[in-house]
């Protein structure tokens, strides 16, 4: 039995040190908004709990790979899975089709910095600062942005599916990213 006051990073050593309780301790606590990134990005429950698995079958693989100064452990959780996520994406092994995600979409994915109430209040403001944002962006911009976010797709596969050309649509990404670092005040290239 792992002691439930053991933090993240307590627990991520002891998975290093081959303790597979200690991963099922890290998927009780993390294994739900995990899926629910999962979910959001693949569309389909089947897959999200596929991704979910590959997760923490990854942390049991590379826990002793883990920088706790790069990045918490439910942050280190969520990269995981959206990568993961989008590699499903990609390889095409979902069943059905897709249903395109929409910036509406990001509000119910978890904010793994987001851990108390203050950090909570300072994320629903900066959410809607880029909720602003996009929604200031030209449609032709934000369908491509979409496309690439949460659907993963190339570039050229925009393009493909939009039926437009490859130049047009990597102009209309990079206009979108300068748009909105300008526009949130992060500065151009």
């Amino acid at each position: 039995m792992v002691d439930p006051d053991l933090t993240d990073e307590d627990l991520i050593d002891q998975i290093a040190a081959a303790r597979p309780e200690a991963v099922q301790a890290l998927y009780r606590r993390h294994g739900r908004p995990v899926y629910s990134m999962a979910l959001k990005i693949v569309g389909e429950p089947e897959a999200a709990e596929e991704v979910t698995q590959d997760v923490f079958q990854r942390v049991w693989e590379k826990a002793a790979t883990y920088r706790s100064e790069k990045a918490s452990v439910i942050t280190w959780l969520m990269r995981i899975a959206r990568n993961r996520s989008i590699d499903v994406l990609r390889r095409g092994t979902l069943r059905g089709s897709h249903e395109q995600g929409t910036w509406d979409d990001l509000a119910g994915v978890p904010d793994p910095a987001a851990a108390d109430p203050g950090d909570s209040a300072e994320h629903a403001s900066r959410q809607a600062q880029v909720r602003a944002a996009l929604g200031a962006l030209p449609e032709d911009q934000r369908t491509a942005l979409a496309l690439a976010f949460f659907q993963g797709l190339t570039h050229q596969q925009i393009a493909e599916q939009l039926g437009e050309p490859l130049g047009t649509i990597k102009t209309r990404i990079r206009d979108a990213m300068r748009k909105l670092r300008v526009t949130l005040g992060e500065g151009v290239e």
